[in-house]
């Protein structure tokens, strides 16, 4: 006769799981910085592994994962470069020529009559004009705020170079680590679980350069609309557009906005917002029902709603990296859920009804 549990083992067992699902869940939220730095690093890991073994077969994988990340590492430093100049000398301008902006202001607002009438009763353009004549006395405050804002540059600097290493190791010893998985397997369960983990992987990397590629067409496209415009820093613009165009559902609204601000500061107005305004609507169109399918047709395909749940989700937790880790996360919970459904059906013996095979462990 099977032995029944008593009651008394039957509580206690079950309050021993339930504390021990606790401290596990305690755990992983002490735990949630590096955890999520290891699901980073994997993700590059994942990523560069195509490059990887492309390289691989005209040297040793060793000089092949240096040129790699090599390239990877010079990337941050050309954005900086590029960056970081034309925005210091903006900012300083925009300081000194704060008066003669207000100015202009002023004075749009005495030919016009309801702005003026407006102007008149709450004095609107007298404060724009005293808070514009203190902007450049304020430029010596802004090294506090810089200060504080190295501190936690130089964290993220730290935390970067660690995922970067993390990703490194994972790609070196990557293939030992999955091979060794694999072949731990049961026979009858490891070609399964190869398939799936490579499935990951092509999904992974498919959609990671597919990604890029639609990127580096959306910034081309912003250079040379705003070369044609005539608007300053072309290229820095440009690259701000690519950069959030690698944010999914929403970075390329997010980058056509700021670089709409730019052009009506700094362009012809309106004439030359109105012509980006129109390009930055047309185009995100043509990305989303042309550019973007034929690009992401060989990565799996995920239903919009998973998509935007699970960017959401991803941007809480792990804010511009969640978002960018979204959709391959996804992707890869959903060939997994697939496999096992496809592993679970084997199991049915043909002919049987409701028959099954020996239980799966």
């Amino acid at each position: 006769m099977p032995v029944v549990d008593s009651a008394p083992r039957t509580i206690v067992r079950t309050v021993l799981i339930v504390v021990a699902v606790l401290i596990l869940l305690y755990v992983i939220y002490l735990l949630r910085k590096p955890l999520s730095w290891l699901v980073i690093a994997a993700f590059i890991a994942i990523a560069a592994a195509g490059p990887v073994n492309v390289l691989q077969r005209r040297m040793k994988r060793g000089f092949a994962i240096a040129l790699v990340y090599l390239g990877f590492a010079l990337v941050p430093i050309g954005l900086g470069a590029l960056l970081v100049p034309p925005l210091v000398t903006e900012v300083e301008d925009l300081a000194q020529n704060a008066p003669e902006y207000a100015a202009d202001v002023e004075e749009f607002v005495q030919e016009n009559e309801t702005l003026n009438n407006l102007n008149e009763d709450y004095d609107i353009t007298t404060k724009i004009s005293e808070e514009a004549d203190k902007l450049p006395e304020k430029i010596p405050d802004a090294a506090g705020v810089l200060s504080d804002i190295g501190v936690g540059l130089v964290n993220s600097v730290f935390a970067g170079i660690t995922i970067f290493i993390l990703s490194i190791f994972m790609v070196a010893a990557g293939p030992r680590w999955v091979n060794n998985f694999v072949e731990a397997q049961r026979p009858e369960h490891a070609d399964r679980i190869d398939r799936t983990l490579r499935r990951i992987a092509n999904a992974v990397g498919n959609y990671v350069g597919g990604a890029l590629l639609q990127a580096t067409i959306a910034g081309v496209s912003a250079f040379i609309v705003l070369q044609i415009l005539g608007v300053p820093f072309a290229g820095p613009l440009a690259v701000v557009v690519f950069i959030l165009d690698l944010i999914p559902v929403v970075g390329a609204t997010i980058g056509a906005v700021l670089v709409g601000i730019v052009v009506a500061i700094t362009g012809d107005f309106p004439v030359d917002l109105i012509v980006w305004t129109v390009f930055a609507i047309v185009y995100q169109q043509v990305e989303n029902y042309v550019i973007q399918p034929q690009i992401q047709k060989r990565a799996t395909e995920i239903e919009p709603f998973v998509v935007l749940v699970s960017v959401l989700c991803g941007a809480t937790l792990f804010g511009i990296i969640g978002a960018l880790l979204a959709i391959p996360t996804a992707a890869s919970i959903q060939i997994a859920i697939h496999e096992w459904r496809e592993y679970r059906r084997s199991l049915i013996v043909p002919g049987g009804e409701g028959a099954t095979a020996s239980a799966a462990p």
